[in-house]
């Protein structure tokens, strides 16, 4: 089978479903790209592909391969090119999208290649830097060199980057860099900031320099949510059957998208990404978009998993398709979720209503294990402030969310721990649950006191609320809640969870 590439295009006919547009060859290189992975090639680099479509960018993107091993040399084989296929629900509906993308110009490995690397620092075109490093790729490295060719950390090969293109452009306001990263973590531009900041100050790089970096460079903050799963490894001889050719870096991902971008506006007019119908926000204050999406979004898959774990189910589909399941995941978000949110309903119930439909999507298997990785932190930053606040908003404590904080609780009980993971059991089976070690020791403890009597569930309660390492706060001094999730906790123990649960649902029927 032939494989994708720029001559291969020339003569090949493609099926009805898949887009093709290829003619950007001559365009200039305009963005400088960390990361090779799925997730940039489903996200960014489609969404330059759109505007050079329309003619509202004209400029392509060059890949910088952030570690030693990666996709680069793939991607230089094609051209740049790859098959991206975007599958959910639209309106309630199966569809899917198909595409080559061709926004990207080459890739580079800065690891056998340094001097390709720095060469695009000297390029006029240059305007751009996007990233996704991962969430601990925007971190200080003390140790680093600049001697080191190329320099360790992601901090410090933008570093070098900066100060090669201020030295060639002689500190030219006109040459500074708009840096968008991607990274999964709070203000990722300001930390990436800071992190450039502290390596030049490290590395003893004059203060001119460093006003360039602080005057003339923008580091937008930035957030991210599209749910991409990448190579299509259980399907891919099927699809490239259909489509005629070979592709090695075929990516997938969900239809819905969305980049909240907090930055000056002339860069909104720069990267018009509106006009072509992309869902971006540009905005001065990202907070409000941060809070609906890890408060509904990921306080949703908190706020259920547990449960539906224990239920005996594996996957996120599996669980809103669930007669019982589905209810409650709905009710959770449109009964208490959404309405322990201070901020524009509309705009609250309108994401909730996409949150509901990217559960469904029939093309993404999420499987429930996974998600209850870590789980006791991803309450705390989660669901807990909604838990809070809708107590403060109504003086009543919120039914599902206290409950889903007993079934939280219960995750963790017939637990061995074996390192940095517990060997656990569900009515269905043993499982390994994995989280921090003080955290699993804690629970494993916590539970040798309960003997199935409401006095140790009070007990278990009132230890696992008490504990400010988890919570950062005694959640005993929250009125009723020790009470009410002792109270489930027991349930569970002597109804188990299909009969709690079932029970809940009916009740807010």
């Amino acid at each position: 089978m032939t494989k994708l590439s720029k001559s291969m295009l020339a003569s090949y006919t493609p099926p009805a479903d898949l887009s093709v547009w290829n003619d950007s060859a001559q365009l200039p290189e305009k963005v400088l790209q960390f990361g090779e992975g799925g997730f940039l090639r489903a996200f960014v680099d489609w969404m330059f592909h759109q505007l050079n479509k329309q003619g509202l960018f004209n400029g392509r993107v060059v890949v910088v391969q952030p570690i030693a091993q990666g996709l680069v040399d793939k991607l230089n084989e094609q051209d740049g090119l790859y098959t991206l296929i975007l599958r959910g629900l639209e309106n309630g509906k199966p569809t899917e999208r198909n595409e080559i993308i061709s926004s990207i110009s080459r890739g580079i490995n800065p690891y056998t290649d340094w001097q390709a690397y720095l060469a695009c620092a000297e390029n006029p075109d240059m305007e751009f830097i996007v990233s996704n490093t991962t969430e601990a790729g925007i971190a200080f490295d003390p140790k680093d060199s600049m001697d080191n060719t190329p320099p360790v950390s992601f901090p410090g090969k933008l570093t070098a980057f900066l100060y090669h293109r201020f030295r060639h452009f002689n500190g030219d306001a006109k040459r500074g860099m708009a840096m968008l990263p991607c990274e999964l973590i709070d203000r990722n531009g300001d930390n990436l900031k800071k992190t450039v900041l502290q390596t030049a100050a490290n590395w003893g790089l004059p203060q001119e320099f460093t006003n360039w970096v602080e005057q003339h460079n923008t580091f937008a903050n930035t957030l991210v949510d599209r749910v991409v799963t990448g190579y299509p490894r259980d399907e891919v001889n099927e699809i490239q059957a259909k489509l005629g050719y070979e592709d090695a870096l075929l990516d997938t991902g969900e239809l819905f998208h969305l980049w909240v971008i907090e930055a000056p506006q002339e860069l909104a007019e720069r990267l018009p990404f509106t006009k072509v119908g992309l869902d971006v926000i540009w905005t001065d204050n990202m907070a409000p978009y941060r809070t609906r999406k890890v408060r509904i979004l990921n306080g949703a898959h908190t706020g259920s998993i547990p449960a539906a774990f224990l239920y005996g189910l594996e996957t996120v589909g599996e669980m809103m398709d669930h007669p019982v399941l589905g209810k409650y995941v709905r009710s959770l978000i449109s009964d208490e979720l959404v309405p322990s949110i201070n901020l524009d309903r509309q705009m609250l119930t309108a994401f909730a209503d996409d949150v509901v439909e990217r559960f469904k999507n029939p093309y993404i298997k999420h499987y429930l294990l996974s998600i209850l990785l870590n789980s006791s932190s991803k309450f705390k930053t989660r669901n807990l402030p909604s838990l809070l606040e809708y107590y403060q908003l109504n003086g009543k404590l919120p039914e599902k969310l206290t409950f889903s904080l007993a079934a939280l609780i219960s995750v963790y009980r017939h637990g061995v721990v074996d390192g940095m993971r517990m060997q656990a059991r569900r009515d269905k089976g043993e499982f390994v649950m994995q989280d921090d070690l003080p955290v699993l020791e804690f629970f494993v403890k916590t539970w040798s006191v309960f003997d199935g009597s409401k006095e140790s569930a009070q007990t278990v309660a009132k230890q696992v609320l008490a504990n400010t390492a988890i919570w950062a706060q005694d959640l005993n001094t929250v009125p009723g809640l020790t009470d009410k999730v002792a109270a489930y906790l027991w349930q569970i123990d002597s109804l188990g969870m299909q009969s709690t649960l079932e029970k809940l649902v009916e009740a807010g029927n």
